[in-house]
């Protein structure tokens, strides 16, 4: 278990990093969302045959749902995930010498819907192509699952941020990058989606 912990611990920190990294001035501009993938991408592949590679407490409850992970686990996997969070941010702040921010500013329905439906895509591939004993072990997940980050984030990030990850939005409040009343919206999005997500893998019976 703290072995999964502490991956877990690094392959979030490093995700939200790259968030910081890449969005706080001077940032990446519109090749963020290449650069955000990629590290989802690397750190899945770095830490999968750990923990899961889960690094989103949307992810964690979607695979809780599927049955593939014990509760003790779902609030491990979360603390450590959102304590990540507040790190990367931390070492951000840091990096780019406490920089000045100015968070952007959302419409709360369509924000709440685009973080819903990214998110239920990213849970919804993850459930199958991750959890599935017919495509287990296959040499591709983790490059869908940073495809579909990468995606969203093109897609819908000036609508939400682009964030699908309650630890992705903990950093980018802590960063200023939005504001903390924001923050509900954006959980509340991820959670919807991630429930959604396992409700409809499971309905389908998508395991078998």
């Amino acid at each position: 278990m703290t072995r999964k912990l502490i991956v877990e611990l690094i392959g979030t920190f490093f995700l939200v990093f790259t968030v910081g990294q890449c969005v706080v001035t001077p940032g990446a501009g519109e090749l963020a969302p290449i650069a955000i993938g990629a590290s989802l991408m690397v750190m899945v592949y770095a830490g999968g045959h750990v923990s899961g590679g889960l690094y989103n407490p949307a992810v964690s409850l979607a695979v809780y749902l599927r049955g593939k992970l014990p509760a003790a686990e779902l609030i491990g996997y979360v603390i450590v995930q959102l304590i990540a969070a507040a790190l990367a941010a931390a070492a951000t702040v840091y990096l780019k010498h406490h920089p000045a921010t100015t968070p952007m500013a959302i419409a709360t329905g369509p924000a709440m819907l685009a973080e819903f439906l990214f998110t239920f895509a990213l849970c919804f591939m993850v459930l199958n192509v991750a959890t599935v004993k017919s495509v287990a072990g296959n040499s591709y997940y983790g490059l869908a699952i940073g495809s579909t980050v990468m995606v969203g984030a093109f897609a819908v990030g000036g609508v939400s941020g682009g964030a699908f990850n309650p630890a992705v939005a903990t950093g980018i409040t802590l960063l200023g990058l939005s504001s903390v009343s924001n923050l509900w919206v954006l959980v509340v999005g991820e959670i919807l989606g991630a429930a959604v997500a396992a409700g409809i893998f499971r309905a389908l019976k998508l395991a078998e």
